[in-house]
């Protein structure tokens, strides 16, 4: 992960792209239970934080953050990661991966105008429906000849890694379509 100084390579881009370090420090210091920090199934915001209390028969009785309790069946929890791992720019590892984690991830990264992020091999965008500063030239140049693993997660990234590819010879430029589907984009 790099510093805030070899983020400013990036610009005015760099606070959409990642973290500053103060806020990744604090996140790894911040008290944590892994033992009762959950998910939660709601019924209004699909998912929520919460603290489990307790299980019988199937159930499983939660504290929400807002501090209602909640007895919902023991399938409807799910664990949490541990705060180092909030607006994590690969999904892939996460602690545990499972539909709650990634939506708040992907929430918590979108709340913050982070509209890129990966999952293993793919590069997840969400929509923010106004302009960013993330599509410039000092951008473009910034992600040139960058491994995706050196730089915060964005299509420029993903694009400038085929090119290099491309031009090393590790993609086939001969092969048939019809032979290689995946090899089209």
């Amino acid at each position: 992960m790099s510093s805030d100084a070899d983020m400013a390579v990036f610009g005015e881009a760099a606070p959409y792209l990642r973290r500053p370090e103060r806020e990744r420090i604090e996140a790894q210091n911040r008290p944590f239970d892994a033992k009762t920090a959950v998910f939660v199934v709601d019924p209004k915001e699909l998912f929520v934080k919460g603290t489990f209390q307790s299980k019988e028969g199937g159930k499983a009785t939660v504290k929400t953050q807002s501090g209602q309790v909640v007895t919902v069946k023991e399938d409807e929890i799910f664990p949490m990661n541990p705060p180092k791992f909030d607006k994590i720019e690969d999904m892939a590892m996460m602690t545990h991966l499972n539909e709650a984690a990634v939506l708040f991830n992907l929430k918590e990264r979108y709340a913050a105008w982070m509209i890129y992020t990966y999952s293993g091999l793919f590069c997840v965008t969400v929509n923010p429906y106004k302009w960013l500063p993330v599509y410039n030239q000092e951008v473009v140049v910034a992600y040139r000849g960058k491994k995706r693993q050196e730089a915060p997660p964005h299509i420029f990234s993903i694009s400038d890694n085929a090119y290099q590819s491309m031009l090393t010879g590790k993609l086939k430029t001969n092969d048939k379509p019809e032979e290689h589907p995946s090899s089209l984009c």
